[in-house]
């Protein structure tokens, strides 16, 4: 890219931009011409968050609207990025004060868009707060952890004399691939696996069975990355935890990812060594991966039970349930709850089913869940209990602390990770409509990164992808927005114009229609035959998939066809025309002395005349002597034969360069 093209994009002199550019930390000399266009794009991006930050303190200085808070100053911790409503929501403020306060600093940001910590310190400062930056970095799951306070403080207010054991909750954790639900198929004596796609679990369930007289419920969490919140709200639930960990294969990064969790939830656990029926299986290896966490197993000398176990032939499996009953008799006293008490629990999972309505799978941590119960969320009334079933689909009348049940009866679908209650008092709870309530579930899920940000004239404009997004129940939605929200690239971008649950309708093909180029995105849902046909008239695709990286890998292929070629520009030396020998139509043969650096066949070449460039040609073959040459180097004489629409004369300049395309790949965190 030339300079005085970046110059005028920043809407500066050259000369102004390349004075600037050393403050900037960028050295591309006091005469540059052009700028590898990949410099630019950094260039470009340093100077207007430069630009940004000195407009901010500048107004931020002649302000003096916003009244200071008298007293003691709050402290809040703020993370490095983070959306403005969450910030709104950290510093106890309406989004909408929050918003007016970015304006008033020249910034027109959205309750969706991003805020990075310096910014924020800034407003906050204005606002009364005293601020301070997170070290540890934001994992999602350690907010979700925190959200079990609610039923921990109902557990502290019940009479100790009502309180009895429960079934302990057991989430299984561990590695994908390393054999989680097979474990559990063992347990059960059932094939879940069958019927998940791929061999990865989509979709948190919940199920109880019977040892030695004593229900054990289990909570069976997907083990893919893409499924961290999910996996974390398994964890806030739970009792006890299994970390699954593969005997052939070794600690893997979600494998530490899950001993963090449990650390951070404070969970007795068991380590289930699998696959040991395998030759290339070395335990004593995986112990010692193990302890290098921290965590040291009984066979090492530490006090974290571990089973052997082969969940394809099912040895070992008698002994980790064994494991887990001797937990939770050392554990009993805290696992009790209250089966007299109204009802409390978690929902595990969540969906609309075409027959049953908005359907939702909850484990009752305290209390007892009767058929008729009113039901209420975050203050709000989602229906009554019509049926219940347990996970092996036959109808319950009551459910117990400790059983997760199959609730219908919602008049909207709550979000996964809510907290379920039975009111006392029914009638306090805020009506909704059922419709506007689960619209505003499927809102409130994470925003992508790569949506839109605060416009900005200066700003380089993205290609985008737009995409329609209908899934089949609210946790597949979340990972797959979650996933997204890793693709970056300054470029191109994701632009979800739309998402939803539920099968494909004539309403999305309108949509995508009337914001071409877009692409529907179904994940496990169908695709009515009417449907087909209208996208075909329509002319808009759709694409289905039933496991997340089919349809994340599709995303990240038509990101990549958006991208355009990336030239790379080397520079290799400059020289000066010492003799003109043939002149003819858009060609010459001339001697050119070399200064610096080297000249190569066909490389371009860049025309000085005095400090001016008069334009670019190239340099077709080079001459030694008499001997034709490839390449010739500092303080040589050559002659060149020269291509292009500029006319030499003795003493000019020429300036050679290569340049390179080089296809652009969109950034994944995978």
């Amino acid at each position: 890219m030339n300079v005085s093209e970046l110059a005028r994009r920043l809407r500066v002199t050259p000369y102004e931009l390349l004075n600037k550019l050393p403050e900037l930390g960028f050295d591309i000399g006091a005469r540059a011409i052009k700028v590898d266009d990949r410099v630019a794009d950094q260039i470009y991006k340093k100077w207007v968050e430069q630009a940004r930050r000195e407009r901010l303190r500048e107004q931020l200085t002649r302000q003096s609207t916003v009244a200071p808070v008298v007293g003691a100053r709050v402290e809040v911790a703020l993370p490095a990025v983070m959306a403005v409503r969450d910030f709104a929501g950290l510093l106890r403020l309406p989004v909408t004060r929050v918003i007016q306060q970015l304006m008033k600093a020249g910034i027109l940001a959205s309750q969706n868009e991003r805020l990075d910590y310096t910014t924020a310190a800034i407003i906050d400062d204005e606002l009364g707060f005293k601020v301070k930056q997170l070290e540890e970095k934001n994992d999602g799951w350690r907010e979700a952890l925190e959200e079990h306070d609610l039923i921990k403080e109902q557990m502290q207010r019940e009479v100790q004399t009502d309180l009895q054991v429960r079934p302990p909750v057991i989430v299984v954790m561990g590695h994908v691939d390393h054999g989680k639900t097979r474990t559990l198929d063992a347990i059960r004596k059932t094939d879940v696996m069958g019927g998940e796609s791929g061999g990865i679990t989509q979709h948190i369930g919940a199920y109880q069975v019977e040892k030695n007289g004593r229900a054990l419920t289990f909570i069976d969490t997907p083990g893919h990355e893409a499924f961290t919140v999910m996996r974390s709200r398994g964890a806030r639930v739970a009792d006890i935890a299994v970390l699954v960990v593969a005997a052939d294969d070794g600690v893997q990064p979600q494998t530490k990812e899950a001993v963090e969790i449990i650390k951070a939830a404070k969970l007795p656990f068991v380590v289930a060594l699998n696959k040991i029926d395998k030759p290339e299986a070395d335990p004593n290896r995986v112990m010692g991966q193990l302890a290098e966490l921290g965590v040291v197993v009984e066979p090492w000398g530490g006090a974290v039970p571990l089973a052997r176990i082969s969940a394809k032939t099912g040895e070992g499996i008698d002994a980790l349930l064994d494991l887990l009953l001797l937990v939770a008799e050392m554990e009993k006293e805290r696992i009790v709850s209250n089966p007299k008490a109204l009802a409390l629990g978690t929902v595990i999972e969540s969906h609309l089913d075409k027959g049953e309505g908005p359907v939702a799978t909850v484990l009752v941590q305290n209390g007892t869940l009767h058929r008729g119960d009113w039901l209420g969320v975050a203050g709000s009334a989602y229906g009554r209990v019509r049926a219940m079933r347990d996970w092996n689909g036959q109808a319950v009348d009551a459910a117990p602390p400790g059983m997760p049940v199959k609730v219908l009866g919602f008049k909207a679908a709550p979000a996964m990770g809510d907290i379920m209650e039975v009111p006392s008092d029914p009638s306090a709870l805020e009506q909704k409509k059922a419709k506007s309530v689960q619209r505003g579930v499927v809102e409130n899920l994470t925003a992508t990164k790569s949506a839109v940000l605060a416009q900005d004239e200066s700003a380089p404009v993205k290609l985008s992808l737009n995409i329609i997004l209908k899934t089949d129940v609210l946790g597949s939605l979340e990972a797959l927005l979650g996933m997204l929200e890793k693709i970056q690239h300054e470029l191109v971008q994701v632009k979800i114009i739309q998402k939803g649950l539920g099968n494909v309708t004539e309403a999305d093909l309108d949509r995508a229609a009337a914001t071409q180029p877009s692409v529907v995105y179904g994940f496990n849902v169908m695709i009515p035959r009417a449907v087909e046909i209208a996208a075909r008239e329509k002319n808009v695709e759709i694409k289905t998939a039933k496991v997340i990286y089919e349809l994340f890998d599709d995303v990240v292929r038509r990101l990549n066809e958006l991208l355009p070629q990336e030239m790379l520009v080397t520079e290799l030396g400059s020289g000066e025309v010492a003799a003109i020998f043939r002149s003819e139509t858009s060609r010459m043969v001339v001697g050119v002395k070399m200064k610096e650096g080297k000249m190569t066949t066909g490389c371009k070449l860049r025309v000085w005349r005095g400090e001016e460039i008069l334009g670019e040609g190239t340099a077709e073959t080079l001459q030694l002597g008499k001997s034709a040459t490839k390449e010739v180097n500092a303080g040589q004489e050559c002659g060149i034969s020269y291509k292009g629409k500029v006319k030499l004369m003795i003493g000019d300049r020429l300036d050679a360069y290569t340049e390179e395309s080089k296809t652009r790949k969109v950034e994944t965190f995978r």
